[in-house]
């Protein structure tokens, strides 16, 4: 990325696009950078939302140099209710019609599926575009993804877990890590990608082979990776209180991190798509996420 928003000491004026079941992230995501209404916020179907949410001072809620101005949700009722919870000035009747009206736009959906359609008017239209994880879960879509990058478009995605305060504890005193086991609960197909990018900045790129065992439980991956560890991602469908977890085994001992700090790991993967729109330069490189997908699928051939 070589490029930077031109905003002349404004906030940057985002669009909040799309939410299906299962996902409040335009309610947590906006009410971050916004700020919110606690008794609108309340009323979030999401009651994980507001626990998280309340556990910060509320003056303390907000990402300085940006706001969320605009929201559509794929079931028009619901897109009230999230302006109203979180502080959002304009409900519009289709995403498209944010189209000039903002710096950048938000694809709040984790449907993998279909991040293509989704993202294609913004991208096509020279938006930078933040989409949830998975950002594809299709070999051909993560091309498409691919190619949008070399053609000079901004594109990001990544994982709160990524940016999870439990994550980036000290483990030196490990000695080389042998072994890693990371956890998340629903599909692999939605899901898995944070149990992968948990720990893979901890290893950096370099995943060399993937074995999947899959049941109508779940799935059990495990990796490779060049420098020499093991991963054993774990993705089982109803096992929502152990989210999160990660073990690290090394020579020399080793340490359970448990994700707990939602607010802080969301608040963290927003503030990197802000600033990179602010200097221009990415978090993280694209390929690393390529890569990262590669691997996420159970087929992986090369995108």
């Amino acid at each position: 990325m070589n490029s930077e928003l031109r905003t002349e000491g404004r906030e940057l004026r985002l669009a909040m696009l799309g939410m299906i079941e299962g996902n409040g992230h335009p309610y947590s995501w906006s009410g971050i950078i916004n700020g919110y209404n606690p008794a609108e916020m309340a009323r979030c179907p999401y009651a994980g939302i507001p626990v998280y949410m309340g556990r910060q001072p509320l003056e303390s809620v907000r990402i300085p140099g940006a706001r969320v101005t605009h929201i559509w949700c794929d079931d028009p009722a619901d897109a009230p209710k999230v302006a109203a919870a979180s502080l959002i000035e304009q409900v519009v009747a289709r995403p498209e019609d944010v189209i000039g009206q903002v710096d950048a736009a938000v694809i709040a959906t984790d449907d993998g599926t279909d991040h293509v359609r989704r993202a294609r008017p913004f991208v096509e239209a020279g938006l930078p575009v933040f989409i949830d994880k998975p950002m594809a879960t299709t070999i051909p879509e993560l091309r498409q993804f691919l190619a949008w990058h070399r053609a000079g478009r901004i594109i990001l995605s990544t994982s709160g877990m990524r940016y999870a305060p439990e994550m980036r504890a000290d483990f030196s005193h490990l000695g080389e890590l042998r072994w890693i086991t990371s956890f998340t609960c629903k599909t692999w197909e939605r899901y898995g990608i944070h149990a992968l990018e948990a720990v893979e900045p901890l290893l950096g790129p370099g995943f060399e082979t993937v074995r999947t065992h899959h049941d109508a439980g779940g799935d059990v991956v495990h990796v490779t990776h060049r420098g020499g560890v093991r991963l054993t991602l774990g993705a089982l469908h109803d096992a929502y209180g152990s989210f999160g977890a990660v073990h690290l085994h090394g020579t020399k001992g080793d340490l359970a991190l448990k994700l707990t700090d939602t607010y802080h790991a969301f608040r963290g993967q927003l503030v990197a798509f802000i600033d990179m729109l602010r200097s221009g330069a990415r978090p993280l490189p694209f390929e690393e996420t390529v890569e990262a997908h590669g691997r996420h699928h159970r087929r992986h051939p090369q995108p």
